[in-house]
C-alpha cells in the first residue's frame, strides 16, 4: 500500500493543458490526445448504471472530465474512488471538494488495497479509460483479474477504448462483452461492458 496515496480531490481550470502535456510525456499511458466528449461520458455513465450505484471505482480519470460527469450522476450518499497513476493529473483532481470523491495515486493493479485502505466495500461498477492496447499484456491481464475479483455478483465493468484488446485478454473469465461505439468523440471509441453473473462462484 506504500505506492498508493489517498487524497481528497479538486479540479482546476487548465486540465486540458495538462492532459495534452501528459499525452506528450507518456502517450502509451493515455488513450487519446483529447479528453472524452460529453457524449462519450454520458454513454459510459448510462452503461454503468451510475445513477443507482452506491460505490464506483474509476481507473485512469486523467484530469477529471469523466469524474465530474460521474459525480453529477451519482447519488448524494454514494462514493467514487478514482485511481490515477500520473501525478500531474492527480494534482488537478486534488482541488475537488466533493466529499464523495477519494483519489488514489497508484496503479489499477491495486484496487483492492485502495478500497481496503478507505474501508470501502466492493464497488457496484468499475469504469476504465486506461488504454489496455498499449500496456504490457501481463499487466493488462493482472488488472482485469483484479477488477473481476473486486466486483460483486451483478457488478458492472465498463471500458472505453480505441482498440479491442481489453476484450481479448481474459475472455474465459469475463465472457463476451456488449460493445457500443460512440462516434461523437475524437477519436470514436468502443464502449465495452460486462456484468458479473449473479450466481455463486462467479
Amino acid at each position: 500500500m506504500s505506492n498508493l496515496m489517498i487524497r481528497q480531490q479538486k479540479f482546476t481550470q487548465n486540465g486540458h493543458i495538462d492532459f495534452f502535456r501528459g499525452f506528450l510525456r507518456n502517450p502509451s499511458m493515455i488513450g487519446s490526445i483529447i479528453p472524452s466528449s460529453r457524449f462519450l461520458e454520458q454513454r459510459v455513465i448510462q452503461t454503468a448504471g451510475i445513477a443507482t450505484c452506491r460505490l464506483v471505482v474509476e481507473l485512469g480519470p486523467g484530469t477529471g472530465g469523466t469524474t465530474r460527469a460521474i459525480l453529477n450522476a451519482l447519488p448524494k450518499t454514494s462514493r467514487l474512488l478514482a485511481i490515477e497513476l500520473n501525478p500531474d493529473f492527480v494534482c488537478h483532481l486534488n482541488t475537488h471538494s466533493d466529499p464523495r470523491l477519494d483519489v488514489c495515486q497508484g496503479s489499477a493493479e491495486h484496487i483492492r488495497s485502495a478500497l481496503l485502505s478507505l474501508g470501502l466495500d466492493r464497488p457496484d461498477a468499475i469504469l476504465s479509460g486506461i488504454p489496455f492496447s498499449t500496456m504490457p499484456r501481463d499487466v493488462g491481464k493482472k488488472i482485469l483479474r483484479e477488477i473481476w475479483a473486486c466486483l460483486p455478483p451483478g457488478g458492472r465493468f465498463v471500458a472505453y477504448q480505441v482498440k479491442n484488446q481489453v476484450a481479448c485478454l481474459e475472455p474465459k473469465l469475463f465472457g463476451p462483452p456488449k460493445v457500443q461505439i460512440e462516434f461523437l468523440n475524437i477519436p470514436p471509441l468502443r464502449v465495452f461492458s460486462w456484468r458479473k453473473p449473479a450466481v455463486s462462484g462467479a
